[in-house]
């Protein structure tokens, strides 16, 4: 779909009122747009500043949908002219602007669950306001992707926005492109003063950091600055600071010298509320049915979990019924990958045995021995990484006695993973083994 047309099609998500009074106002903007960051103009800033928060998201959505290319939306005043030098400087504005806080990721709109409870946790107290900057400080966030990283830090900016606090929220990239562009411009001192003068620093994905020496020393004076003068800095990774490729040591100190909560994976039980919750906010329907289905047959990055509750939502309107399991399973079965349908779970249980020299009977079995567990917790996580069974099937499988025993195991594992590096190492491994030897 052209990025100019999505409008027109948001028009049946909205009221009659919604679309006149705001969307049929905004023009696309093709010459500044990628694409993965489409821009739209506003007659004004007023206008614009009130349909990025409301509806930016919402666009955002319904084109991922129709297009299938996930693209940030921007919504801006009327284009300002401008070229050479000054039009560099434009475009260097809009990428941060492009880094805004999604009004939705609030404390009230994140899911808690054993998985992610600590990491909460520590966010909801340090941004109070007589802690702020004092409690925990810094933050050190991390976890697989798509498992609420982004929500919790965002969630961190909007309540000190509430309360008059100086917030700067970029990625890493987004870090980057800025000294990049005060670089070339020759405005460092401006660079330098806009990220120190800051009362809370929130970085995400700071694992990208470790590109260049000027980058990262940059970081360091201004980490220390703002923690100097008790300004809350809060950042996420994925993976612990000790763990981190590129990264100077002093840097890895300085993030390991206050609060480190990591996500994991959540439970089913969490996985199936936090789809609750995605289809409230995005006002889908789907029957308890549905959502079991999916949080039980897709894995656990949330952010996919969210793009095919849009896809279900765009189908649904598009056909004007409701969506039933089968119409879901239909539309799902192309997100579940191919090779999954090739592999078995005996497959994987052998090569297991084989490999940690453990019998199959005993990995199946309900025995405590340490090796045994892993080889156990192994072959699950690997089943529901490789293979199409739900929770439910494995937990027959391994003749457990219901799901939660496996969201507990692969829990256990990726835990696991976090902390030991060899053992994501040979999980990997066997996992490229496994798949190497299924397509012979």
């Amino acid at each position: 779909m052209d990025a100019g047309e999505i409008l027109k099609y948001f028009q049946k998500k909205l009221s009659i009122n919604e679309y006149e009074n705001y969307i049929s106002c905004l023009k696309f903007n093709e010459k500044q747009s990628r694409a993965d960051f489409l821009i739209f103009n506003a007659p004004n800033e007023f206008l614009a500043k009130f349909i990025q928060t409301k509806y930016a998201e919402k666009i955002g959505y319904f084109y991922e949908a129709q297009s299938g290319n996930k693209a940030t939306i921007l919504i801006q005043g009327s284009a300002q002219k401008g070229s050479g030098k000054n039009h560099k400087i434009d475009i260097a504005n809009i990428k941060m602007q492009s880094t805004i806080l999604n009004p939705s990721f609030t404390f009230e709109s994140f899911v808690v669950g054993d998985s992610n409870q600590y990491a909460y946790a520590t966010c909801k107290a340090a941004s109070s306001k007589d802690k702020l900057g004092k409690l925990y400080n810094p933050i050190f966030i991390y976890g697989p992707t798509g498992l609420g990283k982004t929500h919790l830090l965002q969630a961190v900016g909007n309540v000190c926005l509430e309360m008059g606090k100086r917030v700067i929220y970029a990625t890493s990239e987004n870090f980057i492109n800025d000294f990049n562009a005060h670089i070339l411009n020759k405005t460092m001192s401006k660079f330098q003063e806009k990220y120190r003068s800051c009362d809370v620093l929130l970085i995400d994905d700071v694992q990208f950091l470790g590109r260049t020496d000027k980058i990262q020393e940059q970081f360091f004076f201004i980490f220390n600055e703002i923690r100097d003068k008790s300004g809350q800095i809060i950042m996420t990774s994925d993976n612990p600071p000790n763990m981190l490729k590129g990264i100077t040591e002093r840097l890895k100190s300085r993030f390991a010298n206050g609060i480190i909560a990591d996500i994991t994976p959540p439970q089913l039980e969490t996985k199936i509320a936090i789809i609750r919750k995605k289809c409230e906010f995005n006002e889908v329907y789907l029957n308890n049915e549905i959502i079991t289905y999916i949080a039980t047959s897709m894995g656990d990055n949330i952010r996919e979990i969210e793009g095919m509750i849009t896809n279900l939502n765009a189908y649904s309107r598009l056909i004007n019924q409701e969506i039933s399991l089968e119409v879901a399973k239909e539309m799902m079965k192309d997100h579940i990958k191919e090779k999954k349908e090739n592999i078995t779970i005996e497959e994987i249980l052998n090569h297991i045995s084989k490999e940690f020299n453990i019998k199959t009977s005993d990995i199946k079995s309900n025995k405590k021995t340490q090796n045994i567990v892993t080889a156990r917790r192994i072959v699950i996580f690997l089943a529901r990484e490789l293979t199409t069974l739900t929770m439910p099937q494995l937990a027959m499988f391994f003749e457990m006695k219901d799901h939660t025993a496996i969201s507990h195991n692969i829990k256990k594992i990726n835990e696991l993973i976090l902390e030991k590096a060899e053992l994501k190492s040979k999980i990997e491994e066997l996992k490229n083994k496994i798949l190497t030897k299924n397509q012979s």
